[in-house]
């Protein structure tokens, strides 16, 4: 293995196995970059990064820069005299001054089977579409948004009841173990770059809050793969119908597609199963506001709702 001397530029918690497995493969990480602390919790203290925090318990220097884009920001990454950048999560455009410092350029760790998925939320929008795999491809960073060539790939099955965190946790440690056998093969000179084709380009949009809302005219299935694909951010949500006529957010939380008919909407048993488009929707854990977690009959013991009746606003 060459060791190579690299910056790592990431984020979240995705990122943070990658950072551990450049480390446990001997590169020299030279520098992390990750955002900014920004404020957070209901003291609204600024708190690090998921990846700054395991950067300083690891001694590595951190930098936090709000832009790339100045000439100081771009001068200060030059000088570290870079082997090759590794990206994953970062959450900052690099302009192409900064793509072109490294001697071997810049790799970027992407969560989708490029070029299906590219943008912001690839593990959600793989769930919400039903995508029967998903996977992660190592590619070399250019100045289009997930558009570099492929380097290398690996994919993984998507189970039926599989959520997004699940799939997170699997693609980030597939992503830390792909990109130490991409350095070492970059480094050998044995990865050769394959141009991402034009057809199947897909994008992953961000997500947004408004997506979170059950539409139970929709089949069970669209529901429930919109329940794993979006908890625990966004979330999910229904508007339940209260005697009188009032409207309560319901969180969902976990569900399951289950048999049975009715009018969409409609409380069909105990359980908290409601029928949908096609089929129905059991809410197996739902939350009132400012309350916690329950299960859905539990719910139902508190928020009294007879069977048959409309209980979601449709």
């Amino acid at each position: 293995m060459t060791r190579l001397r690299l910056a790592f530029m990431g984020t979240p918690d995705f990122s943070v196995p990658v950072l551990d497995a450049l480390v446990a493969a001997g590169h020299q990480v030279a520098c992390v970059y990750s955002q900014p602390p920004r404020p957070a919790g209901r003291g609204h203290k600024e708190q690090l990064t998921p990846v700054h925090a395991r950067a300083q318990a690891l001694g590595i220097p951190v930098r936090t820069p709000r832009t790339l884009r100045n000439e100081e920001a771009q001068a200060e990454f030059r000088e570290l005299n870079l082997d090759v950048a590794v990206v994953v999560a970062y959450g900052l455009i690099l302009p192409q001054a900064v793509l072109d410092a490294p001697r071997l350029g810049c790799l970027n760790i992407h969560a989708s089977l490029l070029p299906r998925w590219r943008g912001a939320a690839p593990i959600q929008r793989a769930i919400l579409a039903g995508d029967a795999e998903s996977g992660v491809t190592i590619m070399q960073m250019e100045a289009g948004l997930d558009t570099g060539p492929m380097l290398l790939e690996e994919r993984i099955a998507l189970t039926p009841r599989m959520t997004a965190s699940q799939l997170h946790d699997g693609l980030s440690v597939l992503g830390a173990r792909l990109i130490v056998t991409a350095l070492d093969r970059l480094a050998a000179g044995d990865l050769p770059a394959t141009v991402q084709p034009e057809e199947g380009v897909t994008y992953a949009a961000k997500l947004t809050k408004e997506e979170g809302l059950l539409d139970f005219t929709k089949p069970a299935a669209d529901l429930d793969r919109q329940v794993r694909a979006l908890t625990p951010w966004p979330g999910t949500w229904f508007e339940a119908a209260l005697e009188g006529g009032a409207i309560e957010k319901i969180k969902v939380l976990a569900a399951e597609p289950v048999a049975g008919t009715g009018a969409p909407g409609t409380l069909l048993d105990a359980n908290l199963t409601v029928a949908c488009g096609e089929g129905a929707l059991r809410l197996t854990t739902v939350q009132r506001p400012g309350k916690g977690p329950v299960e859905g009959a539990a719910f139902l013991r508190g928020f009294p709702h007879a069977v048959g009746k409309p209980i979601a606003a449709v």
